[in-house]
């Protein structure tokens, strides 16, 4: 189930409806830029995954797509309609899936979901049609009728998702959504997501998990302080970055810098370092063998405890292209 894709599900171009398309796209607060320069052309049916540190421009570029800021510089454009020429009719289009869950605890299931059809001006019929579809859809129809404030993380999250999808919207925006759940959970979010975009719907990510990027996104924009340091599809991004990795896991922190030392002949980039888990991760050049790697650690007097050879992942890509960051929010607004 994990290496099932979403990829091109049609051949539509972002100027269709359903699209996403932004040109420079910046938002200047003072002398800060949050966002600088963002291009994007996401064709109908197809998931972008935004990628970067916290106060990477990730929520800064969401909130000038889905209408709440205006951007300084540039045009952006979803479903076919102008985010500052018509908001409204942006708003109309998208459904928006935030961080924390924005439904009523104090109301039950099937309630909030008719109360949101009603605000997006469903009759009362249809609305409750609408909800009673979502929530079978979704696995809560036996806790319809339940309080909110009664549910699990995961199915306050998946009720969350079928809010935004009252109005059947064609672009769907979605802030890390699957954050705090359980891997059953998160697994069971991941197939209605890929479900959605089969049947059309345009989807942009924001996440945490790369994993989470590298099963669901069709593209991926990489930013770190505002700007696109990276743009492709998971496999081109991992190319960029060379082939397999091998990682060495030492006994101390004080062999860490060892490993390094003895291994950066064979080192395409620099090699990471986790000093919580005690690895190294040493980027090889093409052609490097494991037992070359075993010999150079033995030669250094590292009696390491564990090796592993493996391919690039965009956890890879990520520490790769973006390095440390030491924010820890986006730029308020």
């Amino acid at each position: 189930m994990y290496q099932t894709h979403v990829r091109h599900t049609n051949n539509a171009t972002a100027t269709e409806p359903g699209g996403v398309t932004a040109q420079g796209l910046g938002k200047r607060f003072g002398e800060l830029w949050a966002l600088r320069d963002l291009d994007l052309d996401v064709r109908p049916g197809t998931v972008l995954g935004l990628l970067g540190h916290n106060g990477a421009g990730k929520t800064t570029a969401i909130r000038i797509l889905t209408t709440l800021s205006t951007p300084t510089t540039g045009t952006a454009s979803v479903a076919g309609v102008d985010v500052v020429a018509d908001p409204l009719g942006v708003r109309e289009r998208i459904g928006v899936a935030a961080q924390q869950a924005t439904v009523d605890g104090l109301m039950s299931a099937h309630k909030n979901l008719v109360m949101v059809g009603r605000l997006h001006h469903l009759s009362k019929r249809d609305a409750r049609r609408r909800a009673d579809d979502l929530l079978a859809q979704l696995d809560l129809a036996e806790n319809a009728d339940q309080l909110v404030k009664t549910f699990s993380g995961g199915m306050r999250r998946r009720l969350d998702l079928a809010a935004s999808l009252v109005a059947a919207p064609p672009v769907l925006f979605l802030d890390e959504p699957t954050t705090g759940l359980d891997p059953r959970s998160r697994n069971d979010l991941w197939e209605l997501l890929r479900d959605l975009v089969r049947n059309g719907t345009t989807a942009i990510l924001t996440t945490q998990y790369l994993e989470e990027a590298d099963q669901l996104a069709d593209d991926i924009v990489v930013l770190d302080h505002g700007r696109t340091v990276a743009h492709g599809t998971p496999e081109e991004l991992k190319a960029q970055i060379g082939t397999d990795r091998i990682d060495v896991t030492v006994a101390s922190a004080s062999d860490l810098p060892l490993v390094v030392q003895a291994t950066e002949r064979f080192a395409s980039y620099a090699p990471g370092v986790d000093h919580d888990l005690l690895v190294a991760t040493i980027p090889v050049v093409e052609g490097t063998r494991l037992m070359e790697i075993m010999r150079a650690l033995d030669a250094a007097g590292i009696d390491a405890v564990d090796l592993h050879r493996r391919q690039a992942s965009l956890d890879d890509v990520f520490l790769t292209l973006t390095g440390s960051n030491d924010s820890t929010d986006e730029v308020p607004e």
